[in-house]
Formats: C-alpha cells, structure tokens, sequence
C-alpha cells in the first residue's frame, strides 16, 4: 500500500468509526439510556492488522475475532487492546483461548463449558464467559435455546475457574424490521429475567447483540456491546 492509499484508507476508516459512534449514541439517547452504557467492538475477521491498529489508536478498546486461529496470528501485531472471541466455538480450541481473551462470549453448549472448567483449572486461571442464546431456534445455529438457559446457569454454577459475565445472541437476519425487532426484545426479556441469578460465579450485567446491519436497534433494546464489522471496515475479502 503506498503512502497516499494508507492515509486515503485511515481517513475512511476514522470517518466510519466516527458515523457508527455517533448512530450508537442516538441509539441510546432515543431510548432513555445514556451512550456510555453502549461500549462498541470493532469486529476484525478477515482485517489486516494495519486497519484494526487504526481503530485502537482512534479509541476503540474492544475487539472480536471468530476464528482461533486468525486470532493468534493477528494479536502479536496489534496495539493494546481488549479482545473477546465471538465465534463458533470447538472444543478443542478452547484451549487457545484462554490466554488470549478476556471474554468468549460464544458458549453454546455444556460440552464448550465444561471443556473451558477444564482448561482454565488446568491453567489456573479464571474465564469469563456469555451463554450464546439461539433466540431463532435455528438448526444451523450454535448455542442454547432459551428454554435451555435456566440449566446452563445451574451447570456454571457447578464450575470453580468459569464467570458468567453475561448473554450473547446473533438473531436470524429477516429483511422485516419489526421481525428483527421482535428477537431484540425477545432477548432483552430473557437478559432481565434471568439477571436476578447471582452467585459466586454468576453475574450477568453484558448484553452482546447487534451487527453493523441492526446494532441500533440493538441499542434501543438494551444492548451493552455492540459487535460492528463492515460499517467501520467496509466489506470482508475473503481469499
């Protein structure tokens, strides 16, 4: 990239930034929230570190990433900065992990769960989590069902090295805006009605919902992270 491409790309990238701020913030304010209640994630697959490294040093301070892999080959390279991971989770990358984020958000099963007991005790460290909820009861999706939530919270229960920070949710995409409405407030429901359940290891206080397509509505509905990938990058290059 030369010299006059990279400050042509900065500028495009701070100027989206800057627009997705600005629509978090109107978000909240419509909803009777305040903006600093939203902490927004600049979601990274497929992003060069140059770009991600711009956001940082523009204020973001939250990054996901959905592949293990691309994550450990990414992070040596960018500036300092809170990463989560966020994407389908196998069991046997858990192991990955656990040093290199202080959230995976994306457990969706009690397979992923006991298997990060079992990789934080052997570290000797503590992992925070979110439950994935499949608020569309989706067959191609990953994570709990609702019903299934009141179980998965007993199960962590039982675990001594895993924290419950919160809920995570990716809703089915639909071209009708009160159908996605609908999975927002589905969601919000379920996140209040279940933050009552505290304990030793459990304390939901993060909603993680929204994607550059519906993160407002997102935001009206509660929403304490909003994940937001092509509306600061522009879209994915997939080799």
């Amino acid at each position: 990239m030369t010299e006059s491409s990279y400050i042509a790309r900065r500028e495009t990238l701070l100027e989206n930034l800057s627009r997705v701020r600005e629509r978090i913030a109107l978000a909240a304010v419509e909803a009777g929230r305040s903006p600093d209640r939203v902490r927004l994630m600049a979601v990274t697959k497929t992003m060069p570190a140059e770009d991600i490294n711009t956001v940082i040093d523009a204020g973001v301070d939250l990054y996901g990433e959905n592949r293990a892999q691309e994550l450990m080959d990414k992070q040596p390279f960018l500036h300092p900065c809170e990463a989560h991971f966020i994407g389908t989770l196998q069991k046997n990358k858990v192991k990955y992990l656990i040093d290199r984020v202080s959230v995976i958000e994306s457990v969706g099963s009690l397979s992923v769960l006991e298997e990060i007991e079992k990789r934080a005790a052997s570290a000797h460290k503590n992992v925070r989590i979110m439950f994935e909820i499949n608020i569309g009861a989706e067959a191609q999706k990953s994570g709990f069902l609702p019903r299934e939530l009141e179980a998965a919270l007993d199960a962590a229960s039982g675990c001594r090295h895993v924290f419950v920070c919160g809920l995570m949710t990716v809703p089915p995409v639909t071209a009708e805006e009160k159908e996605a409405e609908a999975y927002f407030e589905k969601m919000q429901k379920l996140f209040i009605d279940n933050q009552g359940k505290k304990g030793d290891n459990i304390h939901m206080t993060e909603l993680s919902m929204g994607m550059s397509h519906d993160f407002e509505s997102a935001v009206r509905h509660g929403a304490t992270i909003v994940r937001v990938g092509s509306a600061i990058f522009g879209a994915r290059k997939y080799l």
